[in-house]
């Protein structure tokens, strides 16, 4: 049996999955059906309890081709059931082992939306989750002394250890530098599919390296509070300007607070495949794929001259941003999907290219 225990005191029994370990975290959870392999691989995970919400996990196992990093990111992963059987022609091995390769622990058959409805009624919180025989008290212990997911600056340790062109070609439609803060490779699918160059960049690169021979930056998606992120603000803010720039999630929070505006961290987050968005420019609405514990705020956006282009309509946040005096956009969600559909992919290879092309 393993146990995972909230900072408010409330614990889940269940049955032990994964890796025999103890991990501290922030419980959070994901509405998406299907993916969770590229849920898992997603770096924007990092320092996170992620509770599916669809009951039945890990039927299709594990492959080489949908990962959307190196590794796995997540601290633990609870599920209501994970599948024993592993049925799908692509599968190289089960999502028990790949946890256990991962370290990471994990814990099924547990009432999954009565943690989620709690989730959803306190918001999210600090956690522990156990496969081992560690008491309560052991527990709590350990959980007291663990820090709360704002003031964190955790994109750092998300990004890529080796830098440079990963794709050219003889004439390429625009070079990217692409500042990976937890880049999703799906990102680097559709830029290589664009016919663009790829450089990568670490964010902890400099201003002058992030518009060295370049047509666009772009800010990667990436986990923690953006606003702990100061001396990346202040690189952007050097940028500004000089080179088109569009961020993604963390990058599009990141692009918001060097322009001027404020992030705040919304009660339980947004993440699944399966989020609603409204693009103001077209009038058309998409469902988007979406991992955010943190939101821009709409008032100090405006103010900073910014004007707000996508809003999530199931609470009316802001979800996307262009700026034309500081030629910057962003969107708070993930058009690269993965998972997800596919219905904002074109913002990745068309509206951004052609704002870079435009600027």
């Amino acid at each position: 049996m393993g146990k995972l225990l909230l900072e408010d005191g409330r614990c889940f029994e269940g049955i032990s999955y994964g890796a025999q370990c103890t991990k501290l975290g922030e419980v959070v959870f994901n509405t998406s059906m299907t993916g969770y392999q590229e849920v898992l691989t997603d770096p924007s995970y990092l320092e996170q309890i992620l509770v599916m919400t669809y009951p039945h996990i890990g039927n299709t196992g594990v492959n080489l081709e949908d990962p959307e990093s190196g590794q796995v990111w997540v601290s633990g992963f609870i599920a209501r059931e994970f599948s024993s059987i592993v049925s799908n022609h692509r599968a190289t091995s089960d999502l028990n082992t790949y946890l256990q390769d991962s370290n990471v622990p994990a814990l099924h058959g547990i009432d999954t939306r009565a943690l989620v409805r709690h989730l959803r009624d306190k918001g999210a919180m600090r956690g522990i989750l156990t496969t081992e025989d560690k008491s309560i008290e052991e527990l709590e212990a350990l959980l007291s002394g663990y820090d709360s997911m704002e003031g964190k600056a955790l994109a750092s340790s998300a990004t890529r250890k080796v830098e440079g062109i990963i794709h050219s070609s003889e004439n390429p439609r625009l070079k990217v530098n692409l500042i990976d803060g937890g880049a999703k490779e799906n990102i680097v699918r559709l830029l290589k599919s664009a016919n663009c160059q790829i450089n990568i960049l670490s964010i902890d690169s400099n201003a002058e390296e992030w518009v060295s021979d370049c047509d666009l930056i772009f800010l990667s998606n990436g986990p923690g509070d953006p606003a702990a992120l100061s001396p990346v603000i202040e690189q952007i803010q050097k940028c500004l300007g000089k080179k088109p720039m569009v961020g993604i999630c963390l990058g599009h929070q990141l692009l918001a607070l060097a322009l001027g505006a404020k992030t705040f961290k919304l009660p339980f987050g947004h993440r699944g495949a399966n989020h609603p968005v409204s693009d103001t420019q077209t009038g058309r609405v998409e469902i988007s794929s979406q991992n955010h514990g943190f939101c821009v705020e709409a008032e100090s956006l405006k103010a900073s001259g910014a004007e707000v282009t996508h809003w999530n309509l199931n609470d009316n946040t802001v979800a996307g941003f262009v700026h034309r005096k500081q030629r910057a956009m962003g969107v708070q969600f993930h058009p690269e999907a993965s998972p997800g559909p596919r219905d904002s992919e074109h913002l990745v290879i068309e509206r951004y290219l052609e704002f870079a092309e435009q600027a």
